[in-house]
């Protein structure tokens, strides 16, 4: 996507100690502080949420899909599978 220039809102669920160690840019968002912070996240592009391995962020895609949100998809694998297959330069630990 960030190839093909799209343009798209990057949702990371992680824990703020864990986006300090490895880090794509976007949004840190922690999954358990997402219903407070909905007014951060843009209704009218694609979301794409992250964690460390796509659990949570699965979760946090599918609650934003309740809450209405018509556009969003999860990075499997989150930020690991990220690490070993386009940036295997990132220690995303």
């Amino acid at each position: 996507m960030r190839d093909a220039s799209e343009d798209f809102f990057l949702l990371d669920v992680r824990e703020p100690h864990e986006v300090e160690r490895a880090s794509i840019g976007g949004v840190n968002i922690p999954l358990g502080q997402l219903a407070a912070h909905l007014d951060e996240i843009p209704r009218d592009r694609k979301i794409v949420t992250l964690c460390k391995m796509g659990g949570r962020s699965e979760k946090a895609a599918r609650a934003l899909h309740e809450l209405g949100y018509e556009d969003v998809v999860n990075v499997q694998g989150g930020i690991d599978a990220w690490s070993q297959r386009i940036d295997p330069g990132l220690d995303a630990g």
